[in-house]
């Protein structure tokens, strides 16, 4: 089935070079996966830490990624997860699509609060991560110091 508000595939590869980037950010493993909710008829992608045993704070918020059909974005931080692998995790923020007029995506705290509204997806990135294409050296310029007769 496919629903009528999902993630196109370069928003697809934008979320998880998102979680890649973090993963280096924040030094830890973060996890992205792309939540189908069928009932309500769009989706949404979640971003979260993996917690290990040790990792006993009531206070975070979790929220279970992975299992049956997940659809994990980037290289989750090299975890090597399984197919249908569950793992517990601090819910850090996600990024629902909506079919609000001039709203595709709407971002979602930790809390479960929606924080911000936009129909630019890299508007609620914390990084940006769109190539930008750097200039050529050019050796005979001489601001850089470089002198054509050598």
């Amino acid at each position: 089935m496919t629903l009528p508000l999902a993630f196109t595939s370069a928003e697809a590869d934008l979320l998880g070079r998102t979680a890649d980037a973090l993963c280096a950010w924040l030094g830890k493993p973060v996890i992205a996966e792309i939540v189908s909710e069928p009932d309500a008829g769009y989706e949404w992608a979640l971003f979260a830490l993996p917690l290990g045993p040790k990792d006993e704070d009531d206070n975070r918020p979790r929220v279970q990624a992975g299992g049956p059909e997940a659809r994990f974005l980037g290289h989750c931080g090299g975890l090597g997860l399984s197919d249908g692998q569950a793992v517990d995790c601090e819910f850090l923020w996600a990024v629902q699509l909506s079919d609000l007029e001039g709203v595709r995506y709407i971002k979602v705290n930790a809390e479960g609060e929606e924080v911000a509204w936009t129909d630019t997806l890299t508007d609620l990135l914390p990084f940006d991560l769109n190539e930008v294409d750097t200039p050529p050296d050019d050796e005979d310029d001489p601001e850089n110091g470089s002198d054509p007769a050598d």
